[in-house]
C-alpha cells in the first residue's frame, strides 16, 4: 500500500512540474492582449461553428446578376440587384425541410394564406419542393417567427414582414433563388 501511494505521489509530483514548466511568464501574460479573441463556439457536432458572414456580403459562389440568395447555415436572405449589389439583407427562421443548395426559381406566389403549421402568412413566394413539401418564404400576419415544430414537416422559410415586403416585391414569378450552405 505504500508503494501504491509512493507512485501516486511521484505521479502527481511530475505532472504538477510539467505544468509548472509550460505556464507562462508574467512577461508573456502583460504582453498578450487583455480582451478574449473571438472563438466561434463549438456546433453539436463538435466542430468549432463558423463566424456569421457580413450581412452586407454576399456569399460567393451564389452566382453574379438579379437574384435572391438564401444562405441554410446563416439563417439570412440577400436580395441582390442586377450589378450585384445588396439591395436588403436579412435574418430567418428556416422549416423543418429545407432545399438542397443550387439554383432555383420562383414558381409560384400567394398574397394571403393559412401556412402548413396553421399561421396566417402573407407574401408567399415559393421556388422549390422537396419531400414532398413546398419550400418558400412568408412573413406571419402576427409579425412571428417561431422556431419550427420538428415533428411536422413544414416548407415556410419565415421573416419579419417588413422583410417579405421587401421579397415580394423583389421576387417575382421566375426570379432566380439560390440557395448555399
Amino acid at each position: 500500500m505504500a508503494g501504491l501511494t509512493a507512485a501516486a505521489i511521484a505521479a502527481v509530483a511530475f505532472l504538477a512540474y510539467q505544468a509548472s514548466a509550460s505556464a507562462p511568464s508574467a512577461a508573456d501574460l502583460a504582453a498578450k492582449p487583455k480582451t478574449p479573441a473571438a472563438v466561434p463556439s463549438p456546433t453539436a457536432s463538435g466542430k468549432p461553428a463558423k463566424p456569421p458572414r457580413d450581412p452586407l456580403t454576399v456569399p460567393a459562389g451564389s452566382g453574379r446578376g438579379e437574384r435572391v440568395v438564401y444562405a441554410l447555415e446563416d439563417r439570412r436572405v440577400w436580395l441582390v440587384d442586377e450589378k450585384g449589389q445588396v439591395t436588403h439583407s436579412f435574418s430567418v427562421m428556416p422549416s423543418t425541410v429545407s432545399p438542397p443548395p443550387g439554383v432555383y426559381a420562383v414558381t409560384s406566389r400567394s398574397g394571403a394564406v393559412r401556412g402548413s403549421d396553421g399561421v396566417q402568412i402573407e407574401h408567399v413566394v415559393r421556388f422549390a419542393t422537396v419531400q414532398d413539401v413546398s419550400i418558400g418564404f412568408s412573413a406571419a400576419v402576427d409579425g412571428s417567427t417561431p422556431t419550427p415544430d420538428p415533428s411536422k414537416k413544414t416548407g415556410g422559410v419565415r421573416m419579419k414582414r417588413a422583410d417579405g415586403d421587401a421579397l415580394w416585391t423583389f421576387a417575382v414569378i421566375g426570379a432566380k433563388v439560390v440557395v448555399v450552405a
